[in-house]
């Protein structure tokens, strides 16, 4: 089994929302992005953000374990289609997410279906994430 080497990168966004704007978003590493803030509106709203960042984390981590399981040649393309149920009692939040994945490549079903067991629920930060509770230190300038 290859071995996972770990790199790092300046990580982290900001939002802004100035009068009769739209909310730009820039990450540490420059990415801008305008989000959406209107039903009818194209383009990324906060909750497809949540969706985009659980489905890119899973289809890169997909790739880490199909390297991992020495298949990442066989590998043609991942993709993981994410939505979700927003709770219907208490708080706003999605309770449940839905995760579809697709594996192209001559890949046998259960080394498939070990992507994807390593993807979702040991490589991907967002989707641990998302299953811990993380803490949150929030601050007022």
């Amino acid at each position: 089994m290859a071995e996972l080497r770990v790199r790092t990168r300046d990580v982290g966004a900001t939002a802004v929302l100035e009068r009769g704007g739209q909310p730009v978003v820039t990450s540490h590493t420059g990415g801008v992005l305008n989000v959406a803030h209107a039903v009818s509106e194209q383009g990324f709203a906060p909750l497809d953000l949540l969706y985009a960042s659980l489905s890119a984390c899973l289809v890169l981590s997909a790739k880490m374990a199909a390297s991992r399981l020495g298949v990442a040649d066989k590998l043609e393309a991942v993709q993981a289609h994410v939505t979700g149920d927003k709770a219907k009692n208490g708080l706003s939040r999605v309770d449940h997410f839905h995760i579809a994945f697709t594996i192209t490549g001559d890949i046998d079903d259960a080394t498939k279906h070990a992507i994807v067991e390593a993807a979702e629920n040991e490589i991907c930060t967002v989707s641990n994430t998302l299953r811990g509770d993380p803490a949150f230190t929030t601050t007022l300038s």
